[in-house]
This record gives structure tokens, C-alpha cells and sequence, in this order.
């Protein structure tokens, strides 16, 4: 029997009652002949085993995924709730969302968000990525940050814009290049682990989101956190 099929029937059961979860004591077909009589249940009993899956996987590596490399952060340092957002320089969606970001940084002081570095779509996604950690270990993350993504196309010459007004000494970049490899690795890692495989891709609680979120669904997550829903 596919080993899928007992955790979904177990997950159906809060979903559609006590009949799903009966159905775990009928031996053979019979399980899946309930999932076949039951259909509407098993996407969202799937999506339920996913987001459990994936809340184990953020537990066994959250300080990989929450603490940040220097000063890759915005908002309050000490905050009690911190959003993670996967990103890569090229992306157009994580370009996208930096008004939510800035938004949810303005509204709520008692947020930090924690950016981790996923150069995926491109070359110039590592060269824009490996500058950008030199900027977080000089502590001038934010002022790269802001100054690459307000310069158009990634380039080299953006790239190098982008330090020049952030004020980094990007000759560092040789002495830090253990450290900034070994980040970058480790972020994809634990990315694999967390099933992301686009960005941006958010970690918030125990939850991984994907995608350009409207403001007001990060706000959602955000306050379930808190809450501990």
C-alpha cells in the first residue's frame, strides 16, 4: 500500500469526521476504496501532511534559518516574531514584495525579518549574492540591499553601484569567502529541506510560504504566530 495513504486517512479524519478515521481499522482496498468514495479529502489532507512535514523540518533546522549572517535583518533586532524571507536578486517577485516588506516593518516594531540569500535563477544571482554578504558582515546589508534592487538589472556593474553607495570595502571579498560560500550552501541545504524550491519563500512560526504574498496574508501569519495557531 502506498505509504501515503494511512497519514492521509489520519488527516482526513479531522477534516470530514469519523468515518475517515474508521476507516484506519478496514484492512486492504477498503482504504482505498474509502479514499475513492471521499475524494474532496485527500488535497486537503495532503496539504495538511505537507505543512506538517514542513513545520518538522523548520523546527530541526530554525537556527539555520533564523539566525542572520552580520546584519541581514530589518526591523527590531529583539523582535518576538521573526519573518524569513528566501530571496534572489534576479527575482522579480522578491523585488515585488519589498513595499509588504517595508509595510509590515513600519506597522509592526516588534518584527524582524531575516533575509537569507538563494541565488538560484542566475550567475550574477552568486556574484550579487556573495557582495551582499559582505555588505551583512560590515554591517551595511540594508544600504546594499536597498541600493542593487533601486539599480535596475543585475550586473557586475549594478552590483558594483550598489557597494559603492552602501559604502562596503569590497576588496574583504577574498578573506570572507570561506564564510560567505559555506552561508550560501547552508542556505540551500536547509532550503531543500524545507521543500523550497522558487523564491521568495517565507519561514514564519513553523510555517514555509511561497511566493509574492499580499501584505495582508504575511500579516495573517504573522499574528497566528503570535497566537501560537
Amino acid at each position: 500500500m502506498n505509504r501515503w495513504l494511512y497519514p492521509l486517512i489520519a488527516l482526513a479524519g479531522g477534516l470530514v469526521g469519523a468515518g475517515a478515521v474508521a476507516a484506519l481499522d478496514r484492512p486492504g482496498d477498503e482504504v482505498r476504496d474509502y479514499l475513492l468514495a471521499h475524494p474532496e479529502v485527500i488535497p486537503e489532507a495532503m496539504q495538511k501532511l505537507q505543512e506538517r512535514e514542513a513545520g518538522r523540518s523548520v523546527s530541526a533546522n530554525r537556527a539555520a534559518i533564523t539566525t542572520p549572517f552580520g546584519s541581514a535583518f530589518a526591523g527590531n533586532p529583539r523582535g518576538d516574531v521573526t519573518l524569513v524571507e528566501y530571496y534572489d536578486y534576479n527575482c522579480g517577485y522578491c523585488r515585488a514584495s519589498l513595499p509588504a516588506i517595508r509595510q509590515l516593518i513600519a506597522e509592526d516594531p516588534k518584527l524582524r525579518v531575516v533575509f537569507r540569500e538563494l541565488p538560484i535563477l542566475a550567475e550574477s544571482s552568486r556574484s550579487a549574492a556573495r557582495i551582499s554578504l559582505v555588505a551583512a558582515a560590515q554591517g551595511r546589508f540594508n544600504a546594499f540591499h536597498d541600493a542593487l534592487y533601486a539599480g535596475g538589472r543585475v550586473s557586475d556593474a549594478s552590483i558594483a553601484a550598489a557597494a559603492k553607495t552602501a559604502g562596503i570595502d569590497v576588496s574583504k571579498l577574498a578573506a570572507l569567502a570561506p564564510r560567505i560560500d559555506a552561508e550560501i550552501a547552508r542556505n540551500m541545504e536547509t532550503a531543500a529541506r524545507l521543500g523550497v524550491t522558487g523564491t521568495p519563500s517565507w519561514v514564519i512560526g513553523d510555517r514555509v510560504l511561497s511566493g509574492a504574498l499580499p501584505v495582508e496574508e504575511l500579516k495573517r501569519a504573522i499574528a497566528a504566530t503570535r497566537t501560537g495557531r
